[in-house]
């Protein structure tokens, strides 16, 4: 379902050197359990070159394949959202960009109501009916897949595309 080309990543930044005009963060795996990730967050928030500081945000991330992710998100979304597109590649973000980032959403999307890939809709609506139907040589040239299709998009399914030819179709209901 789409191979993982970037480490999963969040850079987090110490808020207290940020407002003084430092930079000082660090890059964090998000694949870690959210506890790890916590735990890097401290230490990088430990030796801040300003004392006692606390507060820090995300400034930058890689690898999560179009899903928003928010200078404050909770660790705990952050480690859930990265194992979600560990485990699914590039649809599981597409999923989540699909979804404005509703990790829910985007599970039920592809543990219930996820069809498969396809080169297009109209390929997928050829496969359905020749599939469910025995269709005579006779009436099987008057038959407009492609328009089956659009009709399809109209409320029964919803498409994602991963590249050239890769539609990804999902039930709608």
């Amino acid at each position: 379902m789409g191979e993982q080309n970037t480490e999963i990543r969040i850079y987090v930044a110490c808020l207290a050197a940020y407002n003084n005009g430092r930079l000082h963060g660090r890059w964090v795996d998000a694949t870690q359990d959210a506890d790890t990730i916590q735990s890097e967050i401290a230490d990088m928030l430990a030796a801040s070159p300003i004392p006692d500081a606390e507060e820090w945000a995300i400034h930058d991330y890689e690898g999560f394949e179009g899903a928003p992710i928010s200078e404050y998100e909770g660790v705990d979304s952050v480690a859930e959202k990265a194992a979600f597109i560990a485990r699914h590649g590039l649809l599981a973000g597409k999923l989540l960009e699909h979804w404005s980032g509703d990790l829910q959403d985007a599970r039920r999307s592809i543990e219930d109501h996820y069809i498969g890939a396809f080169p297009s809709l109209e390929d997928f609506a050829r496969d359905l009916i020749e599939e469910s139907e025995d269709i005579s040589d006779t009436i099987a040239p008057y038959i407009d897949y492609e328009r089956m299709g659009r009709d399809m998009a109209l409320g029964d399914v919803f498409t994602l595309s991963t590249g050239f030819e890769e539609t990804h179709i999902f039930w709608a209901h």
